[in-house]
């Protein structure tokens, strides 16, 4: 059964799934427990990050919402 949960874990960790969420579906009322137990099966977070870090400044090139500099009078 510990494989299996491990299975569950790593597969939900590895799809971006909250470490809160998995606490809760594993029964944990701890969520520091699965993230000490678990962590070690999330090896693409580094990669996740890179790609979310990267979408964000490939989509900001194209929108104008940052700030304004103050208008003269």
């Amino acid at each position: 059964m510990r494989r299996v949960r491990r299975f569950y874990a790593s597969v939900l960790l590895d799809a971006g799934e909250s470490i809160k969420a998995l606490s809760e579906y594993l029964g944990h009322h701890d969520p520091g427990f699965p993230l000490r137990t678990y962590t070690h099966l999330m090896p693409s977070s580094e990669k996740r990050t890179r790609e979310a870090v990267n979408r964000a400044f490939e989509s900001g090139a194209d929108t104008d919402d940052g700030p304004q500099p103050a208008q003269q009078e």
